[in-house]
């Protein structure tokens, strides 16, 4: 299982995190329980990781923290009446769907989807966390398990854009973006319904992730879409409770993990 190894603000000590969305953890047999393992000897102070979807889980026990919403292949498509007809008035209008694999796009595929991603995470006022750069996203389409669906309007400019890849028995809807412009058509329905082609293509189950909390507008949207919900599950391993409990003094942040990392 991949960990992102930080250092500890303020100490010489390390931590871990496994990488943002799913960790990819490969495993074998029953999950493990933490308890049962020498986490010390991993030289961190703690590790927060995010659980694989579905089975098997990498972890026994852990924490609930939401809903991942799932377009599952094997049971009835879901969609709601307005949403069809929206996606039928962009077609009429002219808008269309492109796919392309990841290794085959282009420079321009790529400035698109970069261009309307980054609109969307400004519209949205996200963390600086969450924009990337065309390096990071070139790195991802390098690989044949990852896909970049488009959506044109009817000038032929990016309405909207989506990279879905390909890990863990999921198709996974990881990033997308809707540029300023076509946001009133809300061309993503557009999207969606062409990632799930995608899915029913590989005979997997589309993983449309959440809300950015629990029953929010954009979880609302996906659930418009979604045949199954899974729990997404966190695990807060101490691998060095003494210095956990240095590192953390007098804090008090309920649900945040590590505590010494809570804002002050």
């Amino acid at each position: 299982m991949p960990l992102v190894v930080r250092p500890v603000p303020g100490s010489d000590r390390r931590d871990g995190v496994s990488p943002y969305a799913y960790p990819g953890a490969r495993v074998g047999g029953e999950p493990l329980d933490p308890a049962g393992l020498d986490l010390a000897a991993s030289g961190l102070v703690s590790a927060f990781v995010r659980d694989r979807l579905g089975e098997p889980a990498t972890f026994a026990g852990g924490t609930d923290r939401s809903v991942v919403l799932v377009s599952d292949p094997s049971e009835p498509r879901k969609s709601r009446m307005s949403d069809r007809q929206q996606i039928r008035k962009n077609e009429a209008a002219g808008y269309a769907v492109e796919r392309v694999e990841g290794p085959a796009s282009s420079a321009e595929d790529l400035d698109g989807f970069l261009a309307v991603y980054t609109e969307t995470m400004h519209a949205v006022s996200a963390a600086e966390r969450y924009f990337f750069d065309s390096e990071y996203f070139a790195t991802l389409l390098a690989s044949p398990l990852s896909w970049l669906v488009t959506v044109r309007g009817p000038d032929g400019d990016v309405a909207a854009s989506a990279l879905a890849v390909r890990s863990d028995g999921f198709l996974h809807y990881y990033l997308s973006g809707t540029a300023d412009d076509h946001r009133r058509r809300a061309p993503s329905k557009n999207l969606i319904v062409a990632a799930n082609d995608l899915a029913d293509e590989l005979e997997l189950p589309l993983n449309l992730g959440g809300g950015l909390s629990s029953g929010d507008g954009l979880e609302e949207f996906k659930r418009g879409f979604a045949n199954r919900e899974l729990p997404f599950r966190t695990h807060e391993l101490i691998c060095d409770p003494i210095a956990y409990a240095e590192l953390s003094g007098a804090r008090s942040a309920e649900g945040f993990f590590p505590l010494y990392r809570a804002p002050a």
